[in-house]
């Protein structure tokens, strides 16, 4: 895309957000100012909730590894909330809560332990057994494949996804679940935040496998180079994934009639200061962070810039591979928290010591992220990329994914912040419907209190808690929990002046506050 053109469609993007703040209403929505067809649900994934982690012919992922080495504040997976145990329980209160939808992950080692070969029976057992569960209870599945889970078997035959093996076993393992789920399962998501692991997993080392080279270090890793392996593995997620997809489109959509996407990690993107400079770096961050997988779905091929920055790192696509992965999603899944300050790094462009950050010229502050602090209310960065998406990449169908306040882990159940917080996002998306975003869905992450990649136990992000003292971890709604069914009820949101929500955790004592 010609620079001009490009800075001309970014000051459009900004100015439909000053108009959209402007001209309308954030605070006072219902339900019913939401198309009917609006998928309201939220979610977990398997190693976050289901533990049982030995049991039924599991196998270890390499979350299991990660958590286990004592990178996740030294919590693990191994009990998490006993889901495995307790998907009756948990789906009884999605309905009480008025859940549409359930967005859960498949974990492949306990389906396919090996990663590639037989099916375990107990494995493909359950998650027959939860989606039915969902089913006769109203509640619609939505479905990922991979969560930072890659079975730990094919990491130590061949390093995952650094190798063009990866691709053959994870189509087959797609094809598994498609033709064992997807006459129930109608939304499938292939890769969870792709972005974001990449970088996380290979450039910095601060999610599992954990590989990365000094000085790029976040987590101190023995294996692995900073300077090429992300790209090398977000080029095979691209391929893995358009080849399930191509798979899906072949064999079962005529008969399912379902749809694959794949999600992304985002955040808003604000200069650190007003200076051209720092501009321009959150272009090259937005290039470097949402065009790196954006620009191949709908050109086939990677931004210019990226290539221009990278150089021979960055991976080619042959003419083949150009047209698999091109037009390779029927919907595409945000995970959105928060912002990001950005400020130029140009000069490191021109040192020799290269990795994936430094390539962005830019320096991303990633403080909120790593952090155990809530985030700060920023309702307008959602907005920026669900702009940023109609805008520049064509506005596909979305749903979003991930959406929710992180509190600490002894926090209470009245959560006033997380329902602030909702109340504000979920406004947003209105706004961005409104504004001509093609949004289907909202997914509040979590529904119960889970084990965080980066947190282990230490942060908390559901609308149920999850009592880790009691042996039977019973779940206790939340405030949070009372306010989305309230508006999944019908009731109207409007929160008036100086809540004051602390005062109990019973919506019935703070109607004064809800109208």
């Amino acid at each position: 895309m010609e620079p001009q053109i490009y800075f001309t469609l970014v000051f459009l993007l900004f100015l439909n957000l000053y108009v959209l703040v402007l001209t309308t209403d954030h605070n006072n929505y219902s339900r019913s100012d939401f198309p009917v067809d609006f998928i309201f649900g939220s979610g977990t994934s398997a190693y976050q909730v289901e533990g049982a982690a030995y049991e039924d012919g599991r196998t270890p992922s390499i979350w299991d590894t990660f958590a286990h080495a004592g990178f996740a504040y030294g919590g693990n997976g191994d009990v998490a909330c006993d889901a495995y145990h307790k998907y009756k329980e948990d789906v009884q209160l999605m309905l009480e809560t008025g859940l549409h939808a359930y967005r859960f992950s498949i974990s492949w080692s306990r389906l396919i332990p090996n990663g590639r070969g037989p099916v375990n029976p107990k494995g493909l057992q359950y998650y027959n057994n939860l989606i039915n569960e969902l089913i006769s209870n109203g509640i619609q599945p939505h479905v990922t494949l991979h969560n930072y889970d890659l079975p730990q078997a094919l990491e130590d035959d061949y390093e995952g996804w650094l190798s063009r093996r990866v691709i053959k076993d994870f189509t087959n393992y797609a094809d598994v679940c498609f033709r064992e789920f997807g006459d129930r399962v109608k939304y499938w998501t292939t890769v969870n935040e792709p972005n974001i692991f990449a970088m996380g997993s290979y450039d910095q080392g601060i999610s599992p496998p954990r590989r990365c080279s000094p000085p790029f270090c976040i987590i101190t890793s023995s294996k692995g180079n900073s300077t090429f392996e992300p790209y090398l593995a977000a080029h095979h997620i691209l391929l893995a994934h358009s080849s399930a997809v191509r798979l899906y489109r072949r064999k079962y959509r005529e008969q399912q009639q379902g749809f694959v996407g794949i999600s992304f990690y985002t955040f808003g993107i604000v200069p650190q200061t007003n200076t051209e400079k720092d501009r321009a770096a959150c272009e090259r961050i937005r290039t470097f962070y949402f065009g790196w997988f954006m620009e191949p779905l709908l050109h086939g091929d990677y931004p210019s810039l990226m290539k221009e920055n990278a150089g021979a790192r960055i991976p080619a696509f042959t003419t083949r591979e150009s047209e698999q992965v091109k037009g390779s999603y029927d919907f595409i899944g945000i995970i959105h928290y928060t912002k990001f300050n950005v400020s130029d790094n140009s000069d490191g462009l021109n040192t020799k010591l290269r990795d994936f950050s430094a390539d962005t010229g830019a320096i991303l502050g990633i403080k909120d992220l790593l952090g155990d602090e809530e985030y700060p209310m920023a309702p307008w960065a959602l907005q920026e990329v669900l702009e940023t998406f109609k805008t520049l990449y064509g506005n596909p169908p979305i749903f979003i994914h991930e959406n929710g306040q992180r509190t600490v882990s002894n926090a209470s159940l009245r959560d006033v912040s997380r329902v602030e917080y909702l109340h504000a996002y979920i406004g947003s998306v209105l706004d961005s419907l409104r504004n001509g975003s093609n949004v289907k869905g909202y997914f509040v992450w979590s529904f119960m209190d889970a084990f965080e990649l980066l947190d282990g136990y230490k942060s908390i992000y559901g609308l149920y808690s999850v009592d880790r003292n009691d042996p039977e971890l019973r779940r206790y709604p939340k405030l949070s929990a009372k306010w989305y069914k309230q508006f999944l009820n019908g009731s109207r949101t409007s929160l008036v002046g100086d809540i004051k929500l602390k005062e109990d955790s019973s919506l019935a004592s703070v109607g004064h506050s809800f109208q």
